[in-house]
């Protein structure tokens, strides 16, 4: 099934076969979390070649929780996270879930990082006061 989707202004569009997502996953780490402004980034790995994207993303390199030099890509006019890939990895792609067209078929296998996640000060503070 062809799966879509896009930044938040249109700009950057995508589609992919649904087959050919290896796994979907939440990323708690930091990284992830200052990319995404919350406490994770929902992400799908897809082969690289099976990714097809329209329009031109706009680079940040970072160094990854591991070590990795991770390459994320956004709108440059809309400043929508669209995917990343690890620059020891080029082959596979992750995909920021938030921006598909349709979300619903997702399965989340499994979450990275796990004790590095965002902890929402609210909640915290509403329990400590019964």
């Amino acid at each position: 099934m062809n799966q879509t989707g896009s930044c938040q202004c249109g700009l950057i569009t995508y589609h992919f076969n649904q087959e050919d997502v290896l796994s979907a996953h939440h990323c708690h780490c930091k990284d992830c979390q200052r990319s995404t402004g919350c406490g994770k980034a929902t992400i799908l790995y897809i082969p690289s070649k099976k990714l097809k994207i329209k329009g031109e993303l706009k680079f940040y390199e970072s160094r990854g929780s591991m070590g990795t030099t991770i390459k994320r890509g956004f709108c440059s006019n809309c400043g929508s996270g669209v995917m990343s890939y690890a620059s020891e990895l080029p082959m596979l792609k992750f995909l920021k879930a938030e921006i598909l067209a349709d979300s619903g078929w997702l399965k989340i296998v499994s979450s990275f990082f796990s004790k590095s996640r965002f902890i929402y000060p609210i909640f915290l503070y509403c329990h400590k006061r019964g």
